[in-house]
């Protein structure tokens, strides 16, 4: 019988918001889904509270579905200015070119500095049971 290597498990989602004086940078990574929804959601809404430009850092994101592009559509709709996507994964550009939401953000390939966070704000599914 041939010995058969586990598949990998995949990444939990994980969303993370950081905040200086200037700008806020919502941090996604892994996979991005039904689960990560409310967690997604509840980033973008202190995000806009916040009245500056938004950075989504999706360098490290796995996979995304439906859910959370239509999450991340709400900071589209609820910022004054384009949010930048930094270095989008194919996954990610591709959802946006489907979308069309792609015509809506800025895109950049590199990673501007980020001054040290005045706040870091996690949010975890450990904290949705409310």
């Amino acid at each position: 019988m041939a010995a058969h290597s586990p598949l990998p498990q995949p990444e939990p989602g994980s969303v993370a918001l950081i905040v200086t004086k200037t700008r806020v940078r919502l941090v996604l990574a892994g996979e991005l889904d039904l689960a990560t929804k409310a967690e997604l959601l509840r980033a973008v809404r202190e995000a806009v509270r916040y009245d500056q430009p938004v950075e989504v850092d999706t360098r490290h994101v796995t996979f995304m579905d439906s859910s959370a592009i239509a999450a991340l559509s709400r900071l589209i709709q609820q910022t004054d200015e384009r949010p930048v996507f930094i270095s989008p994964p194919d996954v990610v550009r591709f959802l946006l070119d489907v979308t069309q939401i792609g015509e809506l953000v800025d895109v950049v390939e590199h990673d501007g500095e980020l001054p040290a966070a005045t706040a870091i704000e996690r949010m975890s599914r450990a904290t949705t049971s409310a």
